[in-house]
């Protein structure tokens, strides 16, 4: 699969502070590529140094196949969308005007513009006016904003950060379906129950380095403790080893009708993110 993303030594300097150091990455074409970790980890940093926002300190990142100094050209911008807290809306206009206004703007027919509120569940409060939105509804559009032309790369900050579970789910379902048209995702997120349920492979970073990077369940069974968990009909739970001795046991409790469930004692993604750097993923 060719790779649509390339970072190879990334940093970024604020003054004496390290924002970013020595980061490395690809992200392949046609996956979601979830980038976690806390706020001041340096997620949106990288976000902005990938969509020709800031410039490097050092190192290289190249989105399809060019330097992002390249990204600044037209050719280039209309081939990926990003959404960030830097909303850029009209708050004079409606949710449809500004959505028309963008339409324009890629040439893009206005009939798209129900199907992207409708994947973000705004196609009943098209006319209101931007000033008027909440902080989640506002999300909400630049979100549909950002998907309306179909981009081939999709940057994601936060997208559900200010959502209620809900609405969460259904931006969740919609960038599925977006994904599953072609569109390939950077999610940069904290909150990981979103990244397994969206993501292909995940980035651990912490104070501006990657500190882990592989799929959600490789990483769950590299910190397994290889356990399971069994719950039996007089309410008690039952933790067995791996191997032949616990397969013994569970067998003996299922051939005498004790148990009620199983399950495998496999970390949480959160878990895992503070057992390697020693704190919360907040």
């Amino acid at each position: 699969m060719v790779n649509i993303i390339e970072v190879k030594k990334l940093a970024k300097l604020f003054g004496n502070q390290s924002a970013i150091e020595s980061v490395d990455f690809h992200v392949k074409r046609g996956e979601i590529f979830g980038f976690l970790g806390p706020s001041g980890s340096g997620k949106t940093t990288t976000i902005k140094i990938l969509t020709g926002q800031l410039e490097p300190t050092s190192g290289t990142a190249e989105i399809f196949g060019e330097s992002i100094t390249q990204l600044k050209k037209s050719k280039y911008r209309s081939r990926f969308g990003v959404v960030t807290d830097n909303s850029g809306l009209y708050e004079r206009l409606s949710i449809h005007d500004n959505l028309k206004l963008y339409c324009d703007l890629y040439n893009i027919p206005y009939s798209e513009i129900n199907v992207v509120l409708n994947t973000v569940n705004l196609k009943d409060d098209k006319t209101k006016r931007i000033s008027t939105l909440s902080k989640g509804m506002m999300q909400r559009v630049i979100l549909a904003r950002a998907l309306i032309h179909k981009p081939e790369l999709l940057f994601l900050d936060e997208p559900t950060s200010a959502l209620d579970p809900g609405n969460s789910f259904h931006i969740h379902e919609g960038l599925r379906a977006l994904n599953k048209g072609g569109t390939t995702i950077f999610l940069t997120t904290h909150d990981m129950q979103e990244a397994e349920l969206l993501c292909d492979r995940i980035a651990f970073l912490d104070q501006g380095r990657i500190q882990l990077l592989d799929t959600p369940e490789k990483l769950k069974q590299r910190f397994s403790d290889l356990t399971i968990t069994i719950e039996l009909v007089t309410g008690e739970k039952v933790m067995l080893p791996a191997g032949s001795e616990g397969a013994d046991r569970l067998y003996h409790y299922m051939n005498n009708n004790q148990v009620i469930t199983v399950h495998s004692n496999e970390p949480t993604l959160g878990e895992i993110f503070m057992k390697v750097t020693g704190r919360e993923l907040t």
